[in-house]
């Protein structure tokens, strides 16, 4: 506050004087009856007395007169610091990219979060906006993704900018950046720029600076770079809490390695600890903590201490699985025989190199547990499927699973009481094949180039399905005269492919063609789409292919599915756990962070992005003309006191 500033709210001194007039004011002498005094003429009193604070309301509206007195004189020198554009005079377009990423969740000082004071940025932006004048909004929380496309309704702008709140997203300042330059691109204003507010840690501190590769028709400014600035914020975070084998392990991170000083890890049973681990001084790693008791209680690992965001010190531990693995189901006694090593589908799995485990199995699982470490099946030449088997494949199918069924010369054959329903009504026939040549037009949508490869097939015999059965799936591979050779089917969640080859060599050599890869790829990556995994990041979406309704309650109450691909999508926003309701079934999955948000160590900014050329002005706040007007209506109120308030018979 500068010296004039105190000198003219130094007139508030003066309230002072109101009280000593009135404490100074005398009144007339107290009249005591008596009898004789009406005998003696009337004559003026002489005699008075220091009189109390009379007529305290006209001395609170002198007292409130001489404050407005002066705040009127000190409000020319107030200034209100608030961000605005800088113009050239012309209309001008912005694109505003608001980082609602879960770093913005700090608190640097006071209470007041990174994201509150970007946020009041944002409005400061938007009210400094005139006629003619065009504003989108980008979020830059990965992924990032428009807020509000380019308008000039400043109210609808307002309205978008009041929608938007924190989540616990990783940053995507570059997608961000690339959305923004876009929307505002194509627009007719000349002054087109791209306003950033975000503390600008998006895990690329040692990347290229902000802005250096920038197009230079459309500027960046960082409007509130002391978001980023150097400060003691420190932070450490749960990436995941499993438990196995009587004990949790839990990893975590931390901004930097002394976060993680005097802290340490409890596992709870609501608010009682069962088990506590120290945190080592490490910017990555893990804790191992002993466990007793029933595995089925909902234990949750809290971190002790506080540090700058507090919604990632607390996770759900789960039942530790690995990714879900690929089921192989053949003969291997057969299939050892004919290609001297692995069966030919598990050397094919290994070709590809697929991040998912290949387990071989002897037989279809005939019980519905043993089907759910898998996230595809695939079993050659199975001769049907007992009872048990087809209510374990079924549901197999409908949580999401793969299953794929490559008919031959058993599957003919099936013994009494072994079908293929649910999958095919009815059973499968063998004979030898008309063509041993394929339509590779049919195939490449699927397969691909892969699809040419499978020319001039060698095969002993080919599986014919009923037309009714093909009716029901659709054909992604046919025979040269039209007979399906591989079909597929959406079944709930899943899906059902079927071959009318099987994959041994001996029955023919289309294992031995690129096509086979090709088909082994397109099955694999389907079953990595459909499959369910208990742990995934923040802000990525979850898939429920073929599901008709899904319900998710988040960590703040219901959480809104969306179709899109054709499929119902849940995006989880916030970190923890989130339980679902797919077609009736209860689900669980877990929200963990991105590890890189931990990081709070801010990106380089280059100098022309700061210029005060862009904007980030001062603004006098003139609020004399309020003051004026009460100083007047004070006036009049003293007025009508005085009036109120003079004694009966007193001359005017």
């Amino acid at each position: 506050m500068s010296f004039l500033t105190i000198l003219a709210l130094g007139v508030a001194v003066l309230v002072a004087a109101p009280y000593l007039a009135h404490r100074l004011r005398r009144k007339r002498a107290d009249e005591v009856p008596f009898a004789p005094a009406r005998l003696v003429p009337e004559a003026p009193p002489k005699a008075r007395r220091r009189a109390r604070l009379e007529d305290r309301s006209l001395f609170a509206i002198r007292a409130a007169a001489i404050v407005a007195l002066a705040l009127l004189g000190a409000s020319p020198l107030v200034r209100c610091s608030r961000l605005a554009l800088s113009r050239g005079g012309a209309s001008v377009a912005v694109a505003i990219v608001i980082d609602d990423s879960m770093s913005m969740r700090a608190k640097d000082s006071g209470d007041t979060t990174r994201f509150e004071r970007a946020k009041k940025g944002a409005e400061e932006i938007l009210a400094s906006l005139r006629e003619g004048d065009a504003a989108a909004i980008v979020l830059a929380g990965a992924p990032a993704r428009v807020g509000l496309a380019a308008t000039t309704d400043v109210s609808a702008a307002r309205a978008a900018l009041e929608g938007v709140g924190e989540s616990d997203r990783a940053t995507d300042l570059d997608g961000a950046l690339a959305i923004a330059r876009t929307l505002v691109g194509e627009l007719p204003q000349i002054d087109r720029r791209v306003i950033v507010l975000s503390d600008l840690a998006d895990g690329k501190s040692d990347g290229p600076a902000l802005g250096s590769n920038g197009d230079s028709s459309v500027p960046i400014w960082v409007a509130m770079p002391e978001l980023a600035k150097a400060n003691d914020a420190v932070d450490c975070g749960i990436l995941s809490a499993d438990r196995a084998g009587g004990r949790a392990r839990v990893r975590f991170a931390c901004s930097v390695p002394h976060a993680a000083t005097g802290r340490e890890v409890q596992i709870k049973d609501g608010e009682k600890v069962l088990a506590s681990a120290a945190l080592p001084q490490t910017a990555l790693g893990e804790v191992m903590i002993p466990l007793t008791g029933d595995d089925t209680r909902e234990l949750f690992a809290v971190l002790t201490g506080t540090d700058a965001i507090a919604s990632d010190d607390r996770a759900l531990v789960v039942v530790e699985s690995g990714p879900a693995a690929l089921a192989v189901v053949g003969d291997r006694t057969d299939d050892a025989v004919s290609t001297g090593g692995a069966p030919v589908v598990e050397q094919a799995l290994a070709a590809l190199h697929v991040d998912m485990a290949v387990r071989p199995i002897p037989q279809a699982p005939d019980r519905r547990e043993d089907t759910a470490a898998f996230a595809a099946m695939l079993i050659d030449d199975p001769p049907g499927f007992t009872p048990e088997q087809r209510h374990a494949l079924a549901a197999f199918v409908d949580r999401g699973g793969v299953l794929v069924l490559a008919l031959g010369r058993r599957a003919a054959a099936a013994p009494l009481g072994a079908t293929f329903e649910p999958f095919l009504a009815h059973a499968p026939s063998f004979g030898p094949t008309p063509t041993q040549s394929v339509d590779p037009e049919s195939g490449a949508p699927v397969l691909g180039d892969g699809a040419t490869s499978l020319d001039d097939l060698t095969a002993k015999g080919r599986a014919t399905v009923a037309p009714d059965d093909v009716a029901a799936f659709e054909s992604l591979l046919k025979w040269s005269d039209g007979a399906p050779l591989v079909l597929r089917r959406a079944r709930g969640r899943g899906e059902v492919w079927l071959t009318t080859l099987s994959f041994s060599v001996d029955a023919s050599d289309m294992p031995l063609r690129p096509g086979f890869l090709s088909l082994l790829d397109a099955i694999v990556a389907a079953a990595k789409e459909r499959s369910a995994p208990l742990r995934g990041d923040v802000g990525v979406p979850w898939a429920f292919a073929g599901a008709r309704q899904v319900e998710a309650e988040g960590p703040r109450g219901r959480v809104p599915s969306a179709r899109g691909d054709g499929a119902l999508r849940i995006v989880p926003t916030l970190i923890g756990p989130y339980r679902l309701t797919v077609d009736g079934t209860p689900e669980l999955r877990v929200a963990a962070p991105m590890q890189r948000e931990l990081d709070l160590r801010p990106r380089a900014v280059v100098s022309e992005a700061t210029s005060s050329s862009l904007g980030g002005g001062v603004s006098v706040v003139d609020v004399s003309w309020t003051i004026a007007l009460a100083l007047l209506a004070l006036v009049a109120a003293e007025t009508v006191v005085r009036a109120m308030t003079r004694p009966r018979g007193e001359t005017a």
